[in-house]
């Protein structure tokens, strides 16, 4: 029983940090003193079920929580409400996606770097970042169609074939060929994109 208090204690500490709030705030909410939310915390007296009943709906968590010892591999997120924890995750959504983008931007950069230094005789180094372009909208295209909004994906599919076309016309141009006509099949690539983006909206 002795044991039992102290994780008591320690979740219900935990989960009014977790939420930001004092003791205090905790027992105003639970309409008591907040000495005795002090001495719940210390281990110094023991809820009874009624009060641990309201803290778990409090805190949107189970009474088996309040009692379990060990449960940070469960959630991290405990007492956090619904839309916190969707805040939180599509922001770390977000940052993921951006450092993967910066990712292919940094290994345009050092091949850059390598060309113009270790190879400085090499031509037309900066197509590593022309061709970076229609890579970072392909991993953008990943991450926006499992975590974002599928309806951006015209958009990026867009960019990342005339970025393509672009970066093929430029190397090719660049050596003297007469490569300009290579860009008009961005046109008819462009409307079977339109044509997909529409059909999937009607789905």
């Amino acid at each position: 029983m002795q044991e039992l208090k102290f994780i008591i204690a320690k979740n219900i500490q935990a989960l009014r940090q977790n939420k930001g709030m004092t003791q205090v705030d905790l027992a105003q909410k639970l309409s008591y003193s907040d000495k005795s939310v002090s001495k719940w915390e210390r281990g110094e007296s023991l809820p009874d079920i009624t009060v641990l009943k309201a803290v778990a709906d409090l805190f949107e968590v189970s009474l088996d929580y309040l009692v379990e010892a060990e449960h940070a591999e469960k959630t991290a997120l405990a007492g956090m409400s619904k839309a916190e924890v969707e805040k939180k995750q599509k922001r770390n959504y977000y940052i993921i996606t951006c450092t993967s983008i910066l990712i292919v931007a940094i290994i345009a950069s050092l091949l850059y770097v390598i060309l113009t230094m270790v190879f400085p005789g090499t031509a037309y180094p900066w197509l590593c970042y022309a061709y970076a372009v229609p890579a970072a909208m392909i991993v953008w295209l990943v991450f926006n169609s499992i975590w974002f909004n599928p309806h951006l994906n015209f958009i990026i599919v867009s960019v990342m074939i005339w970025s393509l076309l672009a970066a093929l016309y430029f190397t090719f141009s660049m050596q003297g060929y007469r490569i300009w006509p290579i860009l008009l099949l961005g046109i008819p690539i462009q409307v079977i994109i339109w044509m997909w983006s529409n059909l999937r909206k009607k789905k």
